[in-house]
């Protein structure tokens, strides 16, 4: 059955239908599609909101956070009285008071590979917000196997980058990006970003999907789009199908979802999960410093981040760790930490390697110091 638009749609949605590339058939293709946005942050706000402003009839939006007031500085989708309420019940309002016409459908759960074809395979299309590797590889193996497209997204400080995957018309995401990095890269939480940053590239995301709803246009499939918000520079960089690729190439080594935290190297501990025999919880640290134990505290941020707030730790950033481990005293008991636990992660790993025998990395870092002993301390 066509799908029609009402009167009260055709004015809406006027000043696209009066451009000859959309017309009444591009309308009512926007009208007829849904789109899956996976993550309601950053990258997931602009899209889900210019989208929905476009016409698209069936919006799915995946999340499981809450809204945290750091949020607030570019997830335009939400506001300061959302503060602590669901993602998606923010998203899903704000997106209805733009248009009505479109239905929004939530999932308030993380995306795994035990749901992920149950949830992508009832939309055309998938629009990457998520900001970690396990993520981007769940969803274009996935997307491969369903045969759907995927507009992929990221940014971090003052860059972004844009590209389409569309399986059978060019490389997926593994052709890109064959294997994740061999060290954590770190989140927007961790290194920042510019607060406009995700509004250029995530309204971008919904023109790349747009324009494969309606048929026009060259798509990026094929192409990475790079830009430089300090520069305010594009780039694009050609990429091609491998034909060695493990799950869209000529002879396919992966036939189904995977573990993609044990893919990409993620431990529990770097998420906040399940403390082992190299961590230390907040409490245990408060009560060690309260038996005035001789702990020695390694601060792993930058600068500016121990002027914010800071545990009256020895302030050696991470990348400047190897050329300064001399600093260091190997027989101290020592205790790592950053701002979510993360990076101290990664420098507890180098010190044990480098012979350090008693070192632990703070689960949860400086902010779970503040959320759990210091609530006055600043949190960033």
């Amino acid at each position: 059955m066509a799908i029609k638009l009402s009167n009260e749609e055709i004015l809406r949605y006027s000043r696209h239908i009066i451009i000859p590339e959309v017309g009444m058939a591009g309308q009512e293709k926007l009208k007829a599609a849904s789109v899956l946005i996976i993550g309601a942050g950053g990258l997931g706000s602009p899209a889900g909101l210019y989208l929905a402003a476009a016409g698209v009839g069936r919006l799915g939006v995946v999340d499981f956070d809450t809204v945290d007031v750091t949020n607030l500085q570019r997830q335009i989708i939400h506001s300061t009285k959302d503060v602590g309420r669901s993602k998606l019940e923010s998203a899903k309002e704000k997106i209805e008071a733009i248009n009505q016409n479109v239905k929004v459908e939530t999932y308030e759960t993380r995306l795994t590979s035990g749901n992920a074809f149950d949830i992508i395979s009832k939309y055309d299309m998938v629009v990457d917000g998520t900001d970690n590797f396990p993520a981007r590889y769940l969803i274009n193996d996935a997307c491969v196997f369903l045969n759907k497209p995927f507009v992929y997204g990221s940014i971090l400080r003052f860059d972004g980058q844009v590209t389409v995957f569309n399986p059978g018309k060019g490389p997926c995401y593994r052709c890109l990006f064959p294997a994740p990095p061999p060290e954590l890269v770190p989140n927007c939480a961790e290194a920042g970003v510019l607060g406009i940053l995700p509004g250029i590239i995530g309204s971008l995301q919904a023109l790349e999907a747009i324009k494969l709803i309606i048929g026009k246009g060259d798509s990026l499939i094929g192409r990475l789009l790079l830009f430089d918000a300090l520069k305010l520079k594009f780039e694009e960089l050609s990429f091609h199908k491998d034909p060695g690729c493990p799950i869209c190439g000529e002879n396919p080594t992966i036939h189904e979802l995977i573990d993609y935290e044990l893919f990409c190297g993620v431990s529990p501990s770097a998420e906040g999960s399940n403390i082992n025999a190299d961590e230390i919880t907040v409490e245990e640290l408060q009560a060690k410093l309260n038996n005035i134990e001789d702990i020695f505290m390694l601060d792993v941020r930058e600068a500016y981040e121990y002027e914010i707030c800071n545990l009256g730790g020895y302030l050696i950033p991470l990348n400047d760790l190897p050329d300064r481990i001399r600093e260091l005293d190997s027989s101290k008991d020592t205790v790592v930490y950053c701002r979510s636990g993360i990076r101290s992660a990664e420098a507890v790993e180098f010190l044990k390697q480098a012979g350090f025998k008693s070192v632990k990395n703070l689960s949860g870092g400086i902010m779970e110091w503040a959320n759990k002993i210091d609530k006055k301390m600043p949190k960033y």
